[in-house]
């Protein structure tokens, strides 16, 4: 018996595209897992209509950053909790960083995971290959098998290559096969173990504190390296407003440089660390470990520097770096309490707060969720095009909900938002055009 391939056609959605300069009320027709056509009042027999008046539907959200824990740690997040997460908060495609146990260092770590993804994960998972055995920092992994079992950059993210020579190597060898060597930015002989971001707030509450220039040391550092070999150096997490100028000016002398900013470097500050209410109901205490990330929250003036960097284009993507611990991870002291936020499930409130706001434009802020990432990598998302494969998020703007970890799907329920009314919630994700997270149902089997 043949069955006939599902269509499903979006009725009068906004739909927006920045890979097509696309923003207009439009129907939107799904066939065979594709794009099959955009445009008003479209017809198409036996297909199962989702109205979309009211919201927006744009392409599938990419996140070049992101923590999956397994294979290794499994009671912080799986690939099936960890891509459940990504679907629920509108990401399509993700890009699972190698600090896994064992490191993702050699062709077969990396075809084991493959595996793994092939049968658990609900979106598309793209691995990051270690910059060094077992991410030490001295000795570089075979780049070209990599290459080939799948991995679509290079980082050492938790570690930073510090040793310029190593750096360098890493760089040059990367151009044999295209990819981007990705670089978490800290000196640690500057950060010097540093809790939190150095300033005021940290001389306050005496933590240790970890520097601005811990990172702007490096990015400079690694602008000179990728401007002398040519290779393409994709800076992580950035986070200070000396990062967002260095790399600016990088890019207006041509070197090939890009850079990602997470939704909580773009929203929320150091004085967290010192305590907050949100609301009657939302209370943040002082030294919340739940705000200890790396790098740290640091001041508006950082936050300023990054919008900017945002909206002129400086800054190529958001990424979440969703890093999900056990609760155990973080009861504990301030100083001894792991690094990380959980973010997939909560990225686009945050950043359609940033909308609201009038800081960040909405079609900017999509782009660099979507087409923006997507050419970073060189991953073929991030686009609505007729044939593209049918990777969509379907969000209502306006729709104000309440952060409960509670719900979360994700395994870590480390965010300083819990009991924060964020703006903005995915309603349906599709993937190869399958529905597979509906809001009133959670993920669609």
């Amino acid at each position: 018996m043949t069955i006939k391939p599902r269509s499903i056609l979006i009725r009068g959605g906004r739909v927006i595209d920045p890979s097509q300069s696309l923003d207009r009320v439009s129907d939107l027709l799904l066939r065979d897992g594709q794009v099959a056509a955009i445009g008003p009042n479209l017809v198409a027999e036996e297909a199962e209509v989702i109205p979309a008046t009211g919201q927006v539907v744009c392409p599938g959200f990419v996140d070049l950053h992101c923590h999956l824990r397994e294979p290794g740690y499994e009671e912080k997040e799986t690939i099936a909790t960890g891509s459940a997460a990504a679907a629920a908060g509108g990401f399509t495609t993700i890009c699972c960083m190698p600090n896994t146990l064992p490191v993702l260092d050699t062709a077969p770590a990396i075809q084991a995971l493959a595996r793994m993804v092939e049968s658990q994960s609900v979106v598309h998972v793209h691995p990051i290959a270690a910059i060094t055995r077992e991410q030490a920092g001295s000795e570089l992994v075979e780049m070209v098998s990599l290459a080939e079992a799948g991995a679509v950059g290079y980082s050492d993210d938790g570690s930073c290559v510090t040793n310029s020579a190593v750096m360098r190597r890493a760089l040059e060898y990367s151009m044999l096969v295209h990819k981007p060597i990705i670089q978490h930015a800290e000196d640690t002989a500057l950060s010097q173990g540093g809790v939190m971001h150095e300033g005021k707030v940290s001389a306050r509450l005496g933590l240790r504190g970890s520097p601005r220039l811990a990172e702007d040391v490096i990015v400079g550092r690694d602008i000179a390296l990728a401007e002398v070999t040519g290779a393409h150096v994709h800076v992580a997490h950035v986070s200070s407003a000396g990062s967002v100028d260095l790399i600016r000016r990088a890019k207006g002398q041509g070197i090939k440089i890009t850079a990602e900013v997470t939704p909580h470097h773009l929203t929320l500050t150091d004085d967290l660390v010192a305590g907050h209410w949100w609301s009657a109901t939302a209370k943040l205490p002082p030294f919340d470990t739940r705000t200890k990330v790396n790098p740290p929250l640091r001041t508006q003036q950082d936050i300023d520097a990054l919008i900017t960097g945002l909206c002129d284009g400086t800054i190529d993507a958001i990424a979440t770096d969703h890093a999900p611990h056990t609760i155990t991870d973080k009861q504990c002291e301030y100083d001894q309490a792991s690094f990380g936020i959980s973010v997939l499930e909560t990225a686009l409130g945050s950043i359609l707060g940033l909308v609201q706001a009038n800081k960040v434009p909405l079609l900017r802020a999509i782009e660099a969720l979507t087409i923006g990432p997507a050419k970073v990598f060189g991953l073929a998302a991030g686009s609505l095009a007729i044939g593209a494969v049918a990777d969509i998020t379907i969000l209502d703007p306006e729709q104000e909900w309440c952060v409960d970890t509670a719900r979360f799907l994700s395994l870590g329920h480390n965010t300083p938002l819990h009991g924060v009314f964020l703006p903005g919630q995915v309603t349906h994700t599709f993937v190869g055009g399958k529905l597979i997270y509906q809001l009133e149902t959670g993920i669609a089997m």
